[in-house]
């Protein structure tokens, strides 16, 4: 299991501006995906009502691509299809994986977890259909998540709290730490894609990050999220939320906090894709527990 740690910041016992990339499959079904930390946890909601997450966690800085899906498919028979997007810039295998359901999203999240031996996130019964979990089982009170799943579709207060918050506390109305609209733009590292373009961008070159560090939460594609249209995950076909805009919306209002659309968990947009999120790496913790221990060790050394 590989970790890259590009920062480790100590203030008291709060990690900022850590990148973490996981390592999945083998051989020629090989790839990996990059995290970055999301901190600042016990935040208090947006004046939306979303963003309030109590705990730290692990946003993926990309959407998902094509590659990643093609690869699951071929390791383990997942039979995710993509939408074909020949007119719409090429089958580029950087290009957002788009065309998925929920249901097809969660089943890659699985094979995400059960591939390295972790608990699967999501609740397929022998025929494939999807269901909830029991209580004992449940994420508190989200029926949706298993408890012990290591890698998981964002709940709808994570999504937003990687796309608009930031590490001070402070909320944006863009994904790109703006509150004025963002550029519209094909590609590149600045402004969002957006704006009825020709086709989204790859991942990875799909506009300005986030406070925290994520790309393309703001256009290229719509994006999944874990929860419900109502809020409580305990209904297995209920409608699920997704947000974010993609490369063919003409405003920039789909991009901005405010706004939200849902549909039926077995939908498959043209546009619509989906980012993974990872709960804290418990060795990062140990680590920056015990560099909180040094830390407030050489405080008490300096007082004596």
């Amino acid at each position: 299991m590989k970790r890259l740690i590009a920062v480790l910041v100590l203030s008291g016992l709060t990690a900022q501006a850590q990148t973490i990339t996981e390592t999945f499959g083998s051989g020629a079904n090989q790839f990996t995906i990059e995290f970055v930390t999301i901190g600042n946890p016990g935040n208090v909601a947006d004046t939306t009502g979303f963003g309030a997450v109590s705990y730290s966690f692990n946003m993926g800085k990309y959407e998902i691509n094509r590659d990643l899906i093609a690869k699951a498919n071929s390791a383990v028979g997942l039979g995710i299809s993509l939408f074909d997007l020949t007119s719409s810039g090429g089958n580029g295998t950087n290009r957002p994986a788009t065309g998925i359901s929920w249901y097809e999203a969660a089943k890659f999240v699985n094979f995400l977890n059960t591939s390295k031996g972790y608990q699967a996130a999501y609740f397929f019964d022998g025929s494939g259909n999807f269901q909830v979990w029991s209580s004992a089982r449940s994420s508190g009170n989200n029926f949706f998540r298993h408890k012990d799943a290591y890698y998981f579709l964002p709940s709808v207060d994570e999504w937003y709290k990687a796309a608009y918050g930031g590490p001070n506390g402070v909320w944006y109305n863009f994904a790109t730490g703006n509150n004025s609209e963002p550029p519209a733009v094909s590609g590149g590292t600045s402004g969002a894609v957006y704006g009825n373009q020709s086709g989204p961008a790859d991942v990875n070159n799909a506009g300005g990050l986030s406070p925290f560090g994520t790309m393309g939460q703001g256009g290229n594609a719509w994006e999944w999220v874990e929860s419900a249209k109502d809020g409580i995950n305990n209904t297995t076909d209920e409608n699920r939320l997704f947000r974010g805009g993609s490369w063919g919306v003409t405003g920039s209002i789909s991009l901005a906090r405010g706004f939200s659309f849902d549909n039926a968990p077995t939908i498959e947009g043209a546009d619509l894709g989906f980012r993974v999120a990872m709960v804290p790496e418990p060795s990062s913790l140990s680590l920056l527990l015990a560099g909180g221990a040094v830390l407030m060790a050489g405080r008490r050394r300096k007082r004596d």
